[in-house]
């Protein structure tokens, strides 16, 4: 995992956000067992406190969970990982359109240039 961060908004969402995208594309696997927080802390060269933070929003999003004793884990649960990748899809294609319209490009030239692209 590597973390990349921009002064523009806080740190927390932004790990937040990076940690759904691992987790929505597989790099972290289902039911994987996370590092604790403070190897996390490490691992992006944040402070514990900032990594909890992210956390607990990623546990009541459901994106992970807790057993005592055990450690955090990301969740199996195939139909709320679907959902949350839908959504974010959605969300990137909104902002792509948004954009594609924005410098001058119709609705028939955005899908054609999906479709030279690929």
């Amino acid at each position: 995992m590597k973390f990349v961060f921009d002064n523009d908004r806080p740190i927390y969402i932004q790990l937040v956000e990076q940690l759904r995208l691992f987790i929505l594309s597989g790099k972290l696997s289902e039911g994987e067992r996370l590092p604790s927080v403070r190897e996390l802390a490490v691992i992006a060269k944040v402070n514990p406190n900032t990594m909890q933070k992210a956390l607990v929003e990623l546990e009541d999003d459901k994106l992970i969970y807790t057993e005592r004793t055990n450690g955090k884990f990301v969740t199996d649960d195939k139909k709320l990982l679907k959902k949350f990748r839908e959504e974010l899809a959605k969300e990137k294609v909104i902002t792509f359109v948004d954009d594609m319209k924005f410098i001058g490009f119709s609705k028939e030239e955005i899908i054609e240039y999906l479709r030279k692209v690929g």
